[in-house]
């Protein structure tokens, strides 16, 4: 790996795994993370509200905002979220990212309900373009920044046929643990690395 040859300043929104903070640190940029949880590994971490170091002068942020009211997979929820405001908070705090002055923006969330509320993705990434056999697709909404190219394709993994008939990817099928969730939530390091080498050089 290259590093940079000017450092830039990196926020990554709502990350408490360390994972995309490291791959820009790894680089010589200046990044830090920001989650209402401790980071999972030693680094530069900011634990409480983004909204309290947004406009810190950065200049990049990446953003991982919570889809748990925002993802087609809970649609059948959609309408107790919808009532009680739990969907509506979301989208407030997903376009809290998109409208901040920061010159460079990514936001990444499964597909959901922003690409009809806000806007259409700029891409739909997949782990396996990225080292790792496996499938999650992610949509980036970007700002001043160019589309995450391909790094190393394999194969797209394992399908687990659940007892329902649901088929999801085998690495997404874990045993019930308090973790689970951040398991599931983790950015994988081969899209992370990519984009701290496409994104730190622009």
């Amino acid at each position: 790996m290259v590093k940079a040859i000017k450092p830039l300043r990196v926020l990554v929104a709502c990350e408490f795994s360390g994972v995309v903070r490291d791959a820009f640190t790894s680089l010589g940029h200046d990044a830090m993370s920001c989650d209402f949880l401790p980071s999972d590994k030693p680094g530069k971490h900011h634990q409480g509200d983004v909204s309290e170091i947004l406009e810190n002068d950065w200049d990049l942020v990446i953003a991982h905002p919570p889809c748990t009211h925002l993802a087609v997979s809970g649609a059948k929820h959609f309408a107790a979220k919808i009532a009680d405001g739990r969907q509506q908070a979301s989208i407030d705090f997903f376009m809290l990212f998109a409208n901040s002055g920061i010159p460079k923006v990514a936001i990444e969330n499964p597909v959901g309900i922003m690409s009809t509320v806000w806007r259409k993705p700029d891409q739909i990434v997949q782990p396996f373009w990225f080292g790792h056999e496996a499938r999650k697709p992610t949509c980036l909404w970007l700002k001043n920044l160019p589309k995450i190219t391909a790094t190393n394709m394999v194969g797209q993994g394992e399908i687990h046929t659940t007892k329902g008939g649901n088929r999801i990817p085998k690495w997404y099928n874990l045993p019930p643990s308090p973790d689970r969730w951040k398991i599931r939530s983790r950015t994988f390091s081969g899209f992370a690395h990519a984009m701290a080498e496409q994104w730190g050089e622009n």
